[in-house]
């Protein structure tokens, strides 16, 4: 539940904060009249975000067994690979993103009412698709069978909607490099887990080999069953006998890019010194 969570605290609060810095502007700015055609792009984008939600959801289930793991193999390795450009791109442009956002609107404006809708369409639209896949191979990797991940990603969303409007009344200030740096760092081991199980479902779809290859086996220590089994299990998606394929590709994927995203940007190291003459 707490890594759904994070999910959509993070996603949600990404799109969420977009939506308030489009209408912030708008209305700063006297522009009123052109609030109607960015809400009508955010509901369209939203809309959009939950169909496709469904259909991984319902449409996967009408698929043989290896068909399943095949195509939830192959979506978990691609929400990974999406959800890790997200959290490197949003480190880097967290501190220009008021300002970047503020051109495309201007721009649109001056284009006419379509390209607002197109607008605010993409801005949102593309963090919903992103949240629908990564939720979906989460809650695959899961595999509670309860509501506790949906639940969790709910909760998530309407935290980060319940932050974005105190941040447009100003009641919060939030330092947006800090909180994406924290909850992305997070977020890589969160998805290092779920590129470990897209890995075991590909092993079970006969698509990949060593699926009998046991990299360890600690089931005795930490039965799935337990409550500290199950928390491992929803946060960062630990299994207890893992492949040593999937434990290879979990630790290929989780130590480089985590040490990347955490290393300092050039800009934060400050200046360089200057030669001495």
């Amino acid at each position: 539940m707490f890594g759904n969570y994070l999910i959509g605290l993070r996603e949600g609060l990404e799109a969420a904060l977009v939506v308030c810095i489009l209408v912030a502007y708008l209305v700063k700015t006297d522009r009123r009249e052109a609030l109607r055609p960015v809400w009508t792009g955010v509901a369209a984008a939203c809309l959009l975000s939950l169909a496709f939600g469904a259909t991984l959801e319902f449409g996967s289930k009408e698929l043989t067994f290896e068909a399943q793991e095949a195509l939830g193999g192959s979506l978990s390795i691609l929400s990974v690979g999406l959800v890790t450009w997200m959290v490197f791109w949003m480190r880097r442009t967290a501190r220009h993103l008021k300002s970047d956002l503020q051109g495309r609107l201007d721009h649109a404006l001056a284009m006419g009412t379509g390209a607002l809708v197109l607008t605010a369409f993409l801005a949102v639209g593309r963090e919903g698709l992103e949240t629908a896949l990564f939720v979906w191979a989460s809650v695959r990797a899961s595999g509670e069978g309860t509501q506790a991940p949906l639940l969790g990603v709910l909760l998530g969303l309407v935290t980060a909607v319940f932050l974005a409007w105190l941040f447009y009344r100003g009641a919060l200030r939030i330092n947006l490099a800090r909180f994406f740096t924290w909850t992305g760092g997070m977020l890589v081991v969160v998805a290092a887990g779920v590129l470990a199980y897209g890995v075991h479902d590909l092993q079970e779809a006969r698509f990949l080999g060593g699926l009998g290859t046991k990299a360890f086996d600690v089931s005795e220590a930490v039965p799935p069953d337990s409550w500290y089994g199950t928390l491992l299990k929803g946060v960062f998606n630990f299994q207890p006998d893992p492949t040593v394929l999937q434990t290879v590709v979990w630790s290929l994927y989780l130590v480089p890019v985590l040490v990347l995203f955490l290393l300092p940007r050039r800009s934060e190291r400050g200046p360089s010194p200057a030669p001495a003459s």
